[in-house]
């Protein structure tokens, strides 16, 4: 999906409105009278997500407003049963927005990167991976990093940090699979002297017998996993910390999805090194962390999830980005001035010929469980 560049002349206007898009399910959470469909303080764990992310939203909005600061967040719900997102799109208040936040899948994405663009419009999305196959679209923000961005930066951290061991690439055979690998070759081709990596395809149920003869009891190997899968990276991690005792020693890079896992931190993965990367790391211990934490255990009995502090983290930015920059918003968005739990690196996206296709957040965090820990790597 292409767009052309447009132009927009910065304007100050005396408030601002946020649209935040979201997978809500109201409809399917409420009858027609308005109640409750589930038993009493649960939740369906497809409505958490949206649900997480606006809790979140709502708490920035309710530190900007006590700042006094002139924000509106109007909330519209994706799942509607009532009114598509075309609908919605195209009602008033969708109209007269500044900025839209939202949490969406790959199509829903599309339609709202075509109407940013109509409208001149910067379009935030919040979880996905992917640029929805959308191009020359200035007003498009990914703030997680694409699969192509975390591929090349794993590559980039073998390449250089374990520059001097034996690369084995274990992975299942797959069309993201092979889109992983094309990256990795992509880089290596364009960078000489590069590690060659030998590439071993694993069936679903492999054995240990299976990763041996790729192994070395008198050399480290880096073991790199070259699938998205979480079940195989389990697997593949666990086989490998078996052989720690036969003296096989490695270090196993993983991927982005790893972030979710937190087996890794049980006894049965011992002995050996697990790496990763992500676009969002919070250690939680800065101020505007605690506060967040703070209000959810006072209010909510709860602990505030990853979504919720990305929802608070999403609005406080952009609002402020809005309140400093006016409708000059899109040609701010690579602006450092308001991170807050982590940076963020938003960097224009560029074709061949320089042509902005869209922003996307190229900040990744190198991260390593030893031994039970998790723990930032330099």
């Amino acid at each position: 999906m292409a767009y052309s560049q447009p132009t927009k002349l910065a304007t100050k206007k005396a408030s601002y409105r946020i649209g935040l898009f979201a997978p809500l399910y109201l409809d399917s959470a409420f009858d027609q009278q308005a109640v409750y469909r589930y038993p009493s303080k649960t939740f369906p764990k497809y409505i958490t997500p949206g649900l997480e992310l606006v809790e979140g939203a709502m708490l920035a909005l309710d530190t900007l407003n006590k700042l006094k600061a002139p924000i509106e967040l109007i909330i519209h719900d994706t799942r509607s049963a009532k009114e598509s997102l075309r609908k919605q799109l195209d009602n008033v208040s969708a109209q007269n927005l500044d900025l839209i936040l939202t949490h969406c899948t790959t199509s829903e994405l599309q339609t709202l990167a075509t109407f940013g663009y109509e409208k001149n419009i910067p379009i935030v999305n919040v979880n996905l991976p992917n640029d929805a196959g959308i191009t020359n679209n200035p007003f498009l923000v990914l703030l997680n990093s694409t699969l192509r961005t975390q591929s090349v930066a794993i590559s980039r951290y073998v390449q250089t940090k374990l520059s001097k061991q034996r690369v084995v690439v274990f992975r299942k055979k797959g069309m993201l699979e092979d889109l992983i690998r094309s990256y990795w070759d992509e880089f290596a081709k364009t960078n000489k002297g590069a590690q060659k990596w030998t590439y071993v395809d694993l069936p679903d149920s492999f054995t240990v017998n299976q990763l041996v003869s790729k192994l070395d009891t008198l050399q480290p190997t880096v073991c790199l996993a070259g699938s998205l899968d979480e079940s195989f990276g389990k697997q593949l991690a666990l086989q490998l910390a078996s052989l720690t005792k036969q003296h096989y020693k490695t270090t196993l890079v993983g991927m982005p999805t790893w972030d979710a896992i937190r087996d890794f931190s049980k006894t049965d993965y011992r002995g050996i090194d697990i790496v990763f990367c992500t676009p969002y790391y919070n250690t939680r211990t800065d101020s505007v962390s605690q506060q967040v934490q703070r209000f959810f255990y006072n209010n909510l009995y709860a602990k505030p999830s990853d979504m919720a502090l990305r929802g608070y983290e999403a609005v406080w930015r952009f609002a402020q980005l809005l309140l400093r920059y006016g409708n000059g918003i899109s040609s701010q968005l690579t602006s450092k001035e308001f991170d807050l739990f982590r940076q963020i690196e938003i960097q224009p996206v560029l074709d061949e010929s320089k042509q902005v296709q869209y922003f996307e957040n190229k900040k990744l965090y190198f991260l390593k469980w030893q031994d039970g820990t998790l723990r930032l790597l330099p």
